[in-house]
């Protein structure tokens, strides 16, 4: 065998999840340390799909611990390396009594799709939630003012609605509806089936393997072993009957992607001046300031600036994946947006998860969106108030008595409420951050204002329907994206550097940065910030209710809650 050509099989291990943005902290780091990041898996494969050593591909989905939107984008890239080479998916099961639909997504890029007998085809549809809050909060004594732009903003419904209304039960039935047809659709299409007997397939969920190879949604039935044995027999040299290796090395996908690398890297020392697009992630909450793990603020910004700096930069891929927050961060970081553009650098922004409300406030400059199908955005809109903790004072015996200097001083106090005078100033502020709102969505879209606002209103849409109606340009992810960047910046897609985040760029937290230029400047206080928990009543009820499972809004331009499903990993 020593002197026989060895053929490699690249793995893609799901069951740890994939990194879509750099770790925010030394935990997450660990965390994620045998996790493949999305380039890793992108630009990998965008090799191994030319690399005549390489004979195929097996991807293990595990309990497949990504969101719909993440499945998707690992389905994409790999569905791309199938048009050139085999690829095998399997896992022992799609859901044991539990969704599978995450895993089943991404399994629909593999040419052949595995499933052990005794698993399960757990795609029963989609399931969200709509949760009130008031009532509870009531019965604690606090008591919810809140205001909102306009009906389908159900943010504020969480905290301030006792019922739950037409527009905000509509929204969330589309978008579960949105999602049901796309998969419905995405699988007749892959697995080269009628839409009908999918649906009906969907609506028996979950199947047993043995139902689920029947209707044509598996290719196989088969263990682990069994798995491979058969990629030996079909990609090795022939020289595993015996029980042998088959002649086939087994190597993970990110460790091909860094050997290629360091290659790169080396080539790319003997070339000077190279193209580079830049990459800036926006993920979690929108937040002003510096930004604590897991959130985007100033560091953001910061970014912005220096790629805009940099004039090896041709393009720049804006990654969002947000819920939104602070409507005043959101447009300082659109802000950026718009001076690239300006400056003749194309921004292509590229949704995940999320990319709503102020998520999508930041995307919209971009020359084009780009959104999965089961992206989570629009929610142009926007809601304010406060939770009066008066009631909660007076039972638990606690004296306080409000000392003003001037007639709005106590507006936000949460010891006030309301009175007409603040409702009118609320009301006032709200027409005016949704009027800047729609106005700018228009201006940046490309659509009258008329057509605009009907479709904003606070709504949320999935990517397929938002692509529908013009808020996106294209469906699909950060391959497209890239691809997007470097034609609107004329240069070759195989000729250009990728100016990533580095895996370790919380590390910057520890050194002062040498001004407000540098990108280090952004996330200064963000790694001590964490340190004191914040204070008050509302940080205790987000934190109460965190640990329940309700997200609060984290700021004006936040989206509604009640997704929470789509927004955290299925294994999660």
């Amino acid at each position: 065998m020593s002197k026989r050509a060895r053929h490699v099989v690249l793995e893609l291990d799901l069951a740890g999840g994939v990194a879509f943005a750099p770790p925010a902290n030394p935990l997450e780091a660990w965390r994620l340390r045998l996790a493949p990041s999305v380039r890793a898996v992108r630009e990998g494969l965008r090799r191994a799909a030319g690399d005549d050593a390489v004979r195929g591909l097996v991807v293990h989905l595990g309990t497949c611990p990504l969101t719909l939107a993440q499945a998707d984008e690992v389905a994409g890239l790999v569905a791309d390396f199938t048009e050139h080479k085999p690829s095998i998916a399997w896992t022992a099961t799609f859901g044991e009594l539990t969704s599978g639909l995450a895993g089943y997504r991404a399994a629909l890029g593999a040419g052949e799709v595995w499933l052990q007998p005794s698993g399960a085809l757990g795609v029963a549809g989609v399931h969200l939630g709509i949760t009130l809050l008031r009532g509870g909060l009531e019965k604690l004594g606090l008591d919810p003012q809140f205001g909102q732009r306009h009906e389908y903003k159900s943010a504020a419904d969480q905290l301030g609605a006792t019922e739950v209304s037409d527009a905000n039960r509509e929204m969330v039935q589309r978008l579960a509806d949105s999602i049901l047809d796309d998969t419905v659709a995405r699988t007749a299409a892959r697995r080269s089936l009628d839409p009908a007997p999918v649906r009906e397939a969907v609506a028996q969920a979950p199947l047993s393997a043995a139902r689920a190879l029947e209707a044509g949604l598996v290719d196989r039935l088969g263990y682990r072993d069994e798995v491979y044995a058969r990629l030996r027999e079909q990609w090795g040299d022939g020289s595993g009957a015996d029980g042998g290796d088959g002649g086939v090395d087994l190597r993970y996908l990110q460790r091909y992607h860094s050997d290629g690398g360091r290659r790169e890297t080396l080539a790319r020392l003997t070339r000077h001046h190279q193209p580079a697009v830049a990459v800036v992630d926006v993920t979690g909450p929108i937040v002003l300031g510096p930004a604590r793990p897991g959130q985007a603020g100033d560091d953001v910004t910061a970014r912005l600036r220096e790629v805009g700096r940099d004039d090896d930069v041709s393009a720049v891929v804006l990654r969002v994946d947000s819920p939104g927050g602070s409507y005043v961060a959101s447009d300082a970081m659109r802000r950026e947006v718009v001076r690239l553009r300006e400056a003749g650098t194309p921004v292509v922004a590229t949704m995940g998860t999320a990319a709503a409300s102020g998520g999508y406030f930041v995307a919209m400059a971009a020359d084009e969106v780009v959104a999965q199908p089961t992206t989570l955005t629009g929610s142009i809109g926007v809601l304010a108030g406060k939770i009066v903790v008066g009631r909660l004072l007076e039972r638990a015996g606690i004296v306080h008595e409000p000392v003003d200097a001037g007639p709005r001083a106590s507006l936000m106090a949460a010891t006030v409420p309301f009175d007409d005078e603040a409702w009118r100033v609320l009301d006032a502020w709200l027409d005016e951050v949704y009027a800047d709102f729609t106005t700018k969505a228009a201006a940046d879209r490309g659509l009258d204002l008329a057509v605009l606002e009907p479709l904003a209103r606070g709504r949320v849409w999935t990517g397929a329907d938002a692509a529908e109606r013009g808020l996106v340009d294209h469906l699909g992810g950060s391959a497209l994206a890239l691809d997007r960047a470097c034609a609107l910046a004329g240069v070759e897609r195989d000729r250009v550097r990728l100016a990533t985040p580095s895996p370790l760029a919380f590390l910057k937290q520890l050194r002062p940065p040498e001004s407000s230029e540098a990108a280090a400047a952004g996330a200064r206080a963000a790694g001590f910030a964490s340190v004191a928990a914040p204070v008050g009543p509302e940080a205790l009820l987000r934190r109460l209710a965190e640990a329940v499972g309700v997200h609060l809004p984290h700021g004006v331009l936040s989206m509604p809650s009640g997704f929470e499903a789509l927004l955290r990993p299925s294994g999660a």
